[in-house]
């Protein structure tokens, strides 16, 4: 909505121009001053100052000049994207996906490590050095970065911040990982389900970017799902909305033995796959890799694991479809991503259930949680530098 300010304005009214003048630009920059104007119905006066004010502070940058119109040529101005850095990290129980990104979400710097097996205390450190040899990529130091997101399996206590059921990572559940991390960088951390992330990557810039309703489900050596219902993160009473894990398929619900893993991951995880295959008469000691090129040699006991597993997976979709009704689900993670895989569930979903969703491979693949925590750290960034906090009505 356009507002009309003239005259000296309060720091409550300044701020509230700022924030106008930084999404003007970001929206549609490079832009002049005449035409930010134009877009917010601010004065010229104080189009003038604010920009005046963003760029000495290094916020806005002059980019060229106006052309194409009679008249005097203008200066035009966008987003430093430089002014702002964050760092995404998805935490996976072999590796570490890591990034910097800037005010615009554009990657400065990216990596992959092997994840710590020693887990707990040890996953601090490596954060730390992961960290630093981004910075040594980018050419950055730590005092540029505004924020962490971190994006971690297990149950995720939303209000402490503590990790609960992340079997695959070691110690995580026994030390305060936001604080420890936090403390030792001085740097904000937000710790996120990766899961969740992965949703939000594709609600951010993927295949859900239109979408007000859809499922991220993540087949690897866990499972998971991420819901963006009514347009929003749904997260659950205790942070465990989505936790497919614990779904009653593919074995006994009521054996104990399934209530570390849960019974549904026992049944499709990657160990399940291979021990399928091994049992269906494929090699001993065959990875989750050597399956499916079994598979694509036509081998009968690769092409049976892989069904079996289709078919599982078909009665948790049709099951979440029960019970959310999501437009779309996103398959994503090693195993779920894999085509032969989607092509087989989507075979057998309109066998059980009779309105099954579309479905679709994750846009970003194995980078989904961490594009997600780049998305999380824009927005995060772009609130606390050019947020207007109006406080209670």
């Amino acid at each position: 909505m356009a507002m009309i300010v003239s005259g000296e304005q309060t720091p409550i009214a300044r701020k509230i121009s700022t924030h106008a003048v930084i999404r003007t630009v970001m929206a549609n920059g490079p832009i002049s001053r005449a035409d930010i104007a134009k877009r917010t119905g601010l004065s010229k006066q104080t189009i003038s100052e604010v920009v005046r004010d963003l760029e000495q502070d290094g916020w806005l940058k002059p980019t060229g000049r106006t052309d194409g119109r009679p008249g005097r040529t203008a200066i035009t101005y966008e987003l430093d994207a430089a002014a702002g850095l964050a760092v995404s990290i998805d935490l996976g129980g072999t590796k570490i996906a890591a990034a910097i990104c800037d005010l615009l979400g554009n990657i400065v710097a990216e990596l992959k490590v092997p994840t710590d097996r020693r887990g707990g205390i040890h996953l601090v450190e490596q954060f730390c050095r992961t960290i630093s040899d981004l910075n040594a990529l980018a050419g950055t130091s730590s005092d540029s970065l505004r924020l962490i997101v971190l994006g971690t399996p297990g149950v995720l206590d939303p209000a402490t911040g503590h990790i609960h059921a992340a079997p695959n990572i070691p110690g995580v559940e026994a030390i305060n990982l936001r604080q420890l991390l936090s403390e030792t960088l001085d740097i904000p951390v937000i710790i996120e389900n990766d899961v969740n992330l992965a949703a939000e990557g594709e609600r951010w810039r993927g295949h859900g970017i239109d979408v007000d309703n859809f499922a991220f489900v993540a087949l690897g050596t866990g499972t998971g799902m991420g819901i963006i219902a009514n347009g929003a993160l749904l997260r659950g009473a205790r942070g465990a909305a989505g936790e497919i894990s614990y779904l009653p398929i593919g074995g006994d619900p009521f054996d104990p033995g399934g209530f570390n893993l849960g019974t549904f991951e026992t049944a499709v995880g990657s160990m399940a796959m291979t021990r399928r295959y091994v049992g269906f008469g494929g090699r001993q000691g065959a990875t989750v890799a050597d399956l499916f090129n079994a598979f694509e040699c036509g081998e009968l006991s690769a092409v049976a694991a892989i069904e079996e597993t289709a078919r599982l997976t078909a009665l948790a979709i049709a099951a979440i479809g029960a019970t959310l009704d999501p437009e779309l689900v996103i398959m994503g993670g090693s195993i779920g991503a894999r085509p032969e895989l989607v092509e087989a569930i989507r075979r057998y979903l309109p066998r059980c259930t009779p309105d099954p969703p579309r479905i679709e491979i994750s846009h970003f693949g194995n980078r989904a949680a961490l594009i997600g925590g780049m998305g999380i750290a824009v927005d995060h960034m772009h609130d606390d530098l050019f947020g207007v906090d109006l406080g209670e009505p």
